[in-house]
């Protein structure tokens, strides 16, 4: 009686160890996943609250450094909106990283900017608290961005309006130019959107 016990409890801690390894090898993988996804990261809004990009896990999402003063900013805000307009109920996020380190062209504060935004273009993107993208004070998001699209010649963020653009995993699959026109990416956000993702 007693060596069936014991066997019973030899079973028991086998099945235990089984579970232990298998709820380890669960937990390092969704670690190494997160790891390589804009997940991983948290941000100020423009509101000064403190969110995790996890908000955006399932969904495309656009993310560009912008700037009130540019020569693009017109061009690039209207544009931006009009995708917006058209594809977030199919789950495209826009989110916009105001950064005055190219030209001094974002020069206002927080509250200035969110008013600009929204009383010129009618538009009110998800945008965070002013960042830098580049050099020893730059976001971790943008060190891991540009870590996994390197830039033309140099990875540096080059000017206003660079985007990235993220598939519904969180990962990074394209980068694009100033100059490129957010017009000119609508194919490669239709492709995302209609790709069938699993979470």
């Amino acid at each position: 009686m007693g060596s069936f016990l014991d066997w019973e409890k030899w079973i028991c801690l086998d099945s235990y160890l089984q579970l232990l390894v298998f709820t380890l090898f669960i937990t390092t993988y969704q670690a190494e996943i997160s790891s390589n996804t804009i997940y991983q990261f948290r941000v100020r809004d423009i509101n000064g609250a403190e969110v995790s990009l996890d908000r955006y896990r399932g969904k495309v999402v656009l993310i560009v450094n912008v700037a009130s003063q540019c020569g693009l900013t017109h061009s690039n805000y209207a544009q931006l909106k009009e995708l917006h307009d058209k594809y977030k109920e199919q789950g495209l996020a826009i989110t916009a990283f105001p950064c005055n380190q190219f030209a001094s062209q974002e020069p206002g504060s927080e509250e200035e900017i969110k008013r600009f935004v929204k009383e010129t273009f009618n538009f009110e993107p998800d945008l965070f608290a002013k960042i830098n993208v580049n050099g020893a004070d730059e976001h971790p998001l943008y060190t891991f961005l540009k870590s996994q699209k390197k830039g033309t010649l140099v990875d540096a963020i080059k000017w206003n309006f660079t985007k990235f653009l993220i598939n519904r995993r969180g990962a990074v699959v394209e980068r694009y130019a100033p100059t490129t026109q957010p017009k000119d990416i609508e194919e490669d956000i239709v492709k995302l959107l209609n790709e069938h993702v699993d979470l």
